[in-house]
């Protein structure tokens, strides 16, 4: 079985820029990010599906009154396999994010550009590569007539750059039995040119808000006032002392320890001769998972009055994203096992091994219901950049990789 999927994977050049040229030149972009969503996209990609003989796509459509159809499409496809009991999913994603600014693309970056082994154009990375690697390996099952191990699932979900609540959150919490508790669940969306990165755990992520208001007055005379940006400056020459607080390290991650860092600051006031009476600044948290971020909070806020008390402010705190890290998959469960085998079969040389990233990944939405899932790909890793490409090679590179994982499920 394997090999004759290998060997037919092989010469499917042709068939991997077709596909990226009908799915580039549909943008797919939510209602967030101006577009009506992913229904004409999706709808385009049921048609190539049929043409290659897939089976009819199960629709779970999310309700959404932004967008034209009033929902978001997320299509899962299923071939049979030997054991109908257990499924083996490559979860992509449909949507897209806008292009920016346009004079920074080589070309239109709704049609494809093709050069050499690249391929350029608007989500040809992110992620319809995964979407591409995922029809190729079903297509070559259909063609040399492979029954597999088990059922091969393709799941094209919506709503990935935006927050997944009407993609892939959406279809765990209302799949009807269409996940099993003995299925693998394979995520192409994150990855690394080597392809030796494969994501089993993501850290806490928190964006606060501080607002810290004083009395404006004039420079000249600061009696009168109550500095806000010196208290400001205060505040965040505490912030490195939660790194003393949360002192834990992972060696999954990189870097192995949490972050705490200060970003964003707010413009206060427009002339050099007053001294400011309000002043807002951001704080980026990325938590190792085996602390609650209630704690990370409490402990800034416990700074925060600190500064209070010693420059007669006041503080207020807004949350701009809260995330508690979901459950990590464990480093020896058989999809993360299988994966790795895959990439070292496929990619010559290659070192795979597990680790940790920083920022969450829709992985979350199926750790949390107790599904282990792996987040993988082989990327240029470029991502939401003008002039995204994708290569051809990696393209078939890993949907053979996803061949090592199905004949040995």
């Amino acid at each position: 079985m394997l090999d004759a999927l290998l060997s037919r994977l092989a010469d499917k050049r042709d068939l991997v820029i077709d596909l990226q040229r009908e799915l580039t030149a549909i943008p797919a972009l939510g209602p967030d990010n101006g577009g009506p969503g992913e229904r004409e996209k999706a709808d385009r990609l049921k048609i190539l599906l049929a043409d290659m003989g897939f089976p009819e796509p199960r629709e779970i459509n999310a309700p959404d009154p932004r967008v034209p159809c009033g929902h978001r499409p997320n299509l899962a496809v299923v071939i049979s396999g030997a054991d109908t009991a257990r499924t083996f999913w490559v979860i992509s994603h449909l949507d897209i994010v806008p292009p920016g600014d346009r004079a920074l693309w080589r070309g239109d970056p709704y049609t494809l550009e093709v050069d050499g082994d690249l391929l350029y154009g608007r989500g040809v990375e992110d992620n319809q590569q995964a979407v591409v690697s995922s029809i190729l390996l079903g297509k070559a099952l259909l063609e040399t007539g492979t029954t597999p191990p088990v059922n091969y699932g393709l799941l094209f979900v919506a709503d990935e750059e935006t927050g997944s609540k009407y993609g892939l959150d959406y279809v765990a919490a209302h799949h009807d039995g269409l996940f099993s508790k003995d299925d693998l669940f394979l995520v192409p969306d994150f990855g690394l040119p080597s392809s030796e990165m494969v994501e089993v755990a993501e850290k806490s992520m928190l964006w606060y808000k501080v607002i810290v208001k004083g009395r404006q007055c004039h420079a000249s005379t600061p009696e009168d006032g109550i500095n806000s940006l010196s208290a400001a400056a205060l505040f965040i020459l505490k912030i490195p002392k939660l790194h003393e607080r949360f002192p834990a390290k992972n060696p999954l991650f990189q870097p192995a320890n949490s972050t705490f860092e200060p970003t964003k600051k707010e413009a206060n006031v427009d002339n050099i001769n007053t001294i400011p009476g309000r002043d807002v600044f951001y704080v980026d948290c990325r938590v190792l998972p085996e602390y609650d971020l209630d704690d990370v909070t409490a402990a800034i806020r416990a700074y925060g009055r600190e500064v209070e008390a010693a420059c007669g402010v006041t503080i207020d705190y807004e949350v701009v994203q809260q995330e508690q890290a979901a459950p990590a998959t464990p480093e020896d469960a058989p999809i993360v096992r299988k994966v790795m085998d895959g990439i070292r079969a496929v990619y010559a040389g290659a070192k795979p091994r597990p680790m940790g990233i920083g920022g969450g990944t829709v992985a979350a939405y199926l750790r949390r219901r107790g599904h282990p899932a792996v987040v993988w790909a082989t990327l240029e890793h470029n991502a939401h950049q003008p002039n995204e490409r994708t290569s051809i090679a990696k393209t078939i590179g890993d949907a053979q990789v996803m061949a090592h994982v199905l004949a040995g499920a």
